[in-house]
């Protein structure tokens, strides 16, 4: 039923201006619209709603990711712009913060200006 529909992300933020000079200036996603309860961007033909909300406290896992190639490119970009790795200490991440998995998968982890937790992953 619902799988062969478009999905729209959520993703909560307690600052608009700051989250939107994070998704659309360093991230590079395209703004479509604000409508007073969220902004609206597209992430390549997906829509991501950050909503607005006085206050909450972020989740303590990823809520949001990418799929990327060249995984060690696109957090070297990332870092270029100022956004740093998560190094978590509870399994071994590379000088980057790229964690292997034993199936080869890559993750790498990083926080929005909220405290929202993303990630960018390379699968084999």
């Amino acid at each position: 039923m619902l799988g062969t529909t478009n999905i729209v992300a959520f993703v909560p933020t307690c600052d608009a201006e700051k989250a939107r000079a994070f998704y659309e200036g360093i991230l590079g996603l395209r703004f479509v619209e604000d409508d007073g309860f969220a902004m609206v961007l597209d992430a390549n033909g997906i829509r991501i709603r950050v909503a607005k909300m006085k206050d909450f406290t972020p989740a303590k896992f990823t809520i949001l990711g990418w799929q990327v190639s060249g995984i060690e490119n696109v957090v070297r970009a990332l870092q270029k712009k100022g956004v740093n790795c998560e190094i978590f200490g509870f399994f071994k991440q590379d000088e980057l913060g790229i964690w292997t998995a034993p199936t080869g998968d890559k993750v790498a982890w990083f926080k929005d200006p909220d405290g929202n937790i993303l990630s960018v992953s390379q699968q084999v």
